[in-house]
């Protein structure tokens, strides 16, 4: 394979997520030992010492609790040194007081991010664009967001999809636009004429046949 197709290769959503050892700001990481089981989020961000990378790295530090609620692991990645991780993240404590501590992946050969398809030649050849991987406790892949390198990403939308992702396989339903924990849940539609028939006589939020939603 060569470097252009190496760098444009995108893990699909329900792929497995692809193995690498890395070092990070936490020693040396196999990620599929990482994970072992759990939920994870691995995200780029295009450099170190960058004023729209701080309040992203910023946000993920200051979520610590709620990911740790959520019983799922992070893991930044950026195409930088770990002497410049490890004193951007120093500089970062110093000056608000927010301590980075999940690991970052210092990612100077570019060989992660070639592998999660992170550099994309239309923004950047030597940048992380800012990708978010929810990667499930089996290793799939289950949902890929994708910010160019001058847009933050949204926060409460990494938590909701977060829990959104969980809730639908606890639960076997879908979620519907806009969901949030608390509000009704989408029902699988129905495949037969008995089916059919049995909704109807629910207490299931009937939009019609094929759409009804229900409280979890």
């Amino acid at each position: 394979m060569n470097s252009d197709n190496e760098i444009n290769t995108i893990p699909r959503i329900g792929d497995m997520a692809p193995d690498f050892k890395a070092m990070t700001t936490t020693g040396m990481m196999q990620f599929s030992d990482y994970i072992n089981g759990s939920w994870t989020i691995l995200f780029s961000h295009p450099a170190d010492f960058t004023p729209v990378c701080t309040t992203e790295m910023s946000g993920f530090a200051l979520e610590k609790d709620f990911f740790e609620e959520q019983e799922t692991k992070l893991v930044g990645l950026s195409i930088d040194s770990i002497h410049s991780h490890i004193a951007w993240v120093n500089n970062v404590k110093k000056n608000s007081g927010i301590l980075f501590e999940f690991p970052i992946i210092a990612d100077i050969d570019m060989k992660v991010s070639k592998l999660y398809g992170m550099l994309q030649p239309g923004e950047s050849e030597t940048a992380a664009v800012r990708a978010v991987f929810f990667i499930d406790p089996k290793g799939k892949i289950r949902l890929i967001m994708y910010y160019p390198l001058n847009v933050g990403r949204n926060m409460d939308e990494i938590k909701r999809v977060l829990i959104a992702l969980k809730t639908s396989d606890e639960h076997k339903v879908s979620l519907p636009l806009d969901w949030r924990p608390g509000q009704k849940v989408i029902v699988s539609p129905p495949k037969t004429v008995a089916e059919m028939q049995e909704r109807e006589a629910s207490d299931y939020e009937m939009v019609d046949f094929y759409l009804a939603k229900r409280d979890l």
